[in-house]
């Protein structure tokens, strides 16, 4: 077994405290499997939400150690949470790739900007026709522009596959404005194309051509 490099060591730091039993506070999933024990101050260091939720009980006097259930998160969601939390947060594991999206609305939730943008880079560079969709709604809780440019971007691509997918019939009921949003980007994207030699704008439905722009 190789020897860690001095980077690893330090960053290892906060991953042997977790295992560690002075501890303060317990993290449940919603389905309360195993609870993961935690320190308040390291916690507070990484989420504004948390910062406050420990400032808040300081007011109360009591020895019992606390256990916070995190709801939206299932057990191994939650250990790849707290696993960043305790990481040098530079990338994503493997076990967070697995579960990026409820790692992002985690981010949101508990005010953890960072973790929300290596979430947000990972569901870019995985987007895909099978997963549009689902990133697409995503990205508008809240609203974020980036995410929701690129999911469109890949559904535009790919809108015969999309269009007739049982997948797309369920999300135009669900989200009727999204769905308007979409049709409006596929007829741009359908209407207007560029020639080949690249100096002519041609439209699909009239056939005129214009000259392209070009900046110097």
């Amino acid at each position: 077994m190789g020897t860690q490099t001095n980077k690893e060591h330090f960053f290892g730091g906060f991953l042997k405290i977790l295992k560690q039993q002075q501890v303060d506070v317990r993290l449940n999933a919603c389905d309360k499997k195993a609870a993961i024990s935690a320190h308040k101050l390291i916690l507070s260091a990484r989420s504004e939400v948390f910062a406050k939720m420990f400032e808040e009980d300081k007011c109360k006097s009591s020895s019992r150690l606390e256990i916070i259930t995190l709801s939206e998160l299932k057990q191994e969601e939650l250990e790849a949470f707290v696993e960043f939390i305790y990481g040098d947060g530079s990338i994503l594991s493997e076990k967070a790739k697995q579960h990026v999206m409820s790692l992002y609305r985690a981010a949101d939730k508990y005010e953890i900007p960072h973790l929300r943008d290596l979430c947000r880079m990972e569901l870019i560079s995985s987007l895909n026709a099978s997963n549009a969709l689902k990133v697409l709604e995503l990205s508008q809780i809240p609203f974020d522009k980036a995410l929701s440019d690129a999911a469109i971007s890949v559904i535009k691509i790919n809108k015969d596959e999309i269009s007739s997918s049982t997948e797309f019939k369920v999300f135009v009921v669900d989200h009727p404005d999204l769905t308007v949003e979409i049709v409006k980007a596929m007829l741009e994207f359908a209407a207007t194309y560029y020639c080949t030699c690249g100096r002519f704008v041609c439209c699909s439905y009239c056939g005129s051509r214009s000259k392209r722009k070009t900046t110097v």
